[in-house]
């Protein structure tokens, strides 16, 4: 098992840098992992498809894909490659602390 520190905490991961376990995550957390993965800073954009992100988890068990975030999370598809160019579902995912999603590669 790996591991990664975020904010003086350390958390365990797998080998793509995932959260194994989410409920690790803090929401103090995002920005410092959003800056390691090239996002200078988190606007409330982000945060609404971080926070959707994790409650889907919290309801389902996974993350929604690229296409289901797109039509029930409030942010069109297009807007969320803007805001998470490497990915969306992945990318917001990986910040919002949990495992990735199934489907995406």
């Amino acid at each position: 098992m790996q591991t990664r520190t975020y904010m003086g905490t350390v958390v365990s991961v797998d080998d793509q840098g995932f959260f194994t376990d989410p409920t690790q995550w803090r929401e103090a957390m995002a920005p410092e992992i959003a800056r390691q993965e090239g996002l200078a800073d988190l606007t409330e954009r982000h945060w609404q498809v971080i926070k959707f992100m994790r409650h889907e988890y919290d309801e389902k068990g996974t993350g929604p894909t690229v296409r289901v975030l797109g039509k029930t999370s409030g942010v069109p598809i297009k807007e969320l490659y803007e805001l998470f160019p490497r990915g969306p579902a992945k990318l917001a995912a990986k910040i919002a602390g949990i495992p990735k999603p199934r489907g995406c590669i």
